[in-house]
C-alpha cells in the first residue's frame, strides 16, 4: 500500500525534493508527490534505477551471473531504496554497493557463503583500474640487486587473501564451503595500465607482507626470516627459490626495483 503523499503546497523546495526522491527510491511504497504526472515520474524512476543497476552489474559481473533476473533486481532495488550514497560519481557506485553489502544488508539464508569475498574481489579490479597513485621512480633503482637491496612493491599491486577461491567462481563453479587453505592473490596494474591477477602461495604472500612492513629489510633478509620460520634445513635453497620469485614479480611490475 502506498504511503499517502504529503500536501506539498505549503512545503519548502527541500521538502518537495525529499518527497520526489523518496518516490524515486521506492516507487512501490511511496506515493507520487502532488502535482507530478505519473507518466513523467515513471520515466525518472526507470532512468535512475537502470543507470545504477547497469553500473553495479558492470562492476560485479560474476556476482550478477550467479543470480536469477528477479533475485538480482531484488538485491539491487533494496540497495537503491535503503543505501545513502556518499558520492555522486557513477564510478564509485561499486564501492557504495560493497559498503552496503558489508555493513548494511541483512544476511539471508540463501546467500552465497562467498558473497562478500567475491564482491570485494570484483570491486578491487575497478578500484585498481581508476587508482591515481603515482609511481615515483626517482627513488627506485629498477636494475638493483633484489637480494641485496629492499625490493619496492608497486603501489598498484595489492596482495589479498580470501577463504574462497574467488578468482575461480562462475556459474559452473559455485563452492559451498571455504577452500582447505586460504587463497592468496596479487591484483596489480602493469605499466600499460592493464589490470591482472596472480595467484601466489603462502610463502610468496609472507614475502610480500615482510617487504611491505619493513622498508629497510633486504630481499635476502626477508627470505632468511621465512626460512627460519619454516625451519627449512637448507636456507640457501629458500633464498635461491625466493630470488626466482622476486624476479617473476618484477617482470610483472609487482616489484618495481629496489630502494636507492
Amino acid at each position: 500500500m502506498n504511503v499517502p503523499s504529503p500536501n506539498l503546497a505549503k512545503k519548502s523546495f527541500k521538502d518537495w525534493q525529499y518527497a520526489f526522491t523518496s518516490h524515486i527510491r521506492d516507487p512501490e511504497n511511496v506515493a507520487i508527490p502532488d502535482g507530478i504526472e505519473e507518466r513523467r515520474i515513471k520515466i525518472y524512476s526507470e532512468l535512475f534505477y537502470n543507470n545504477v543497476e547497469g553500473f553495479i552489474s558492470g562492476g560485479f559481473p560474476v556476482l550478477r551471473s550467479l543470480y536469477s533476473e528477479d533475485n538480482w533486481h531484488l538485491l539491487v532495488r533494496d540497495y537503491f531504496k535503503n543505501h545513502k550514497n556518499h558520492t555522486p560519481y557513477f564510478l564509485e557506485l561499486t564501492q557504495e554497493f560493497l559498503d552496503y553489502l558489508q555493513n548494511e544488508r541483512e544476511a539471508q539464508d540463501d546467500d552465497f557463503p562467498f558473497m562478500l569475498e567475491l564482491a570485494h574481489y570484483e570491486w578491487i579490479e575497478l578500484a585498481l583500474d581508476i587508482d591515481e597513485a603515482v609511481i615515483d621512480t626517482a627513488e627506485i633503482d629498477i636494475d638493483g640487486e633484489l637480494l641485496d637491496g629492499h625490493p619496492v612493491i608497486s603501489p598498484l599491486a595489492w596482495p589479498l587473501s580470501y577463504n574462497f577461491e574467488v578468482h575461480k567462481i562462475s556459474p559452473d563453479y559455485i563452492p559451498t564451503a571455504p577452500a582447505a587453505q586460504a587463497t592468496h592473490l596479487v591484483v596489480y596494474r602493469d605499466l600499460d595500465d592493464e589490470v591482472h591477477f596472480m595467484e601466489i602461495n603462502p610463502v610468496t604472500a609472507r614475502l610480500l607482507y615482510l617487504l611491505n612492513e619493513d622498508k629497510n629489510i633486504s630481499g635476502r633478509m626477508a627470505l632468511e626470516k621465512i626460512a627460519n620460520e619454516l625451519q627449512h634445513p637448507d636456507i640457501d635453497a629458500v633464498i635461491n627459490g625466493g630470488l626466482d620469485t622476486l624476479r617473476e614479480l618484477k617482470e610483472r611490475n609487482i616489484i618495481l626495483g629496489v630502494s636507492k
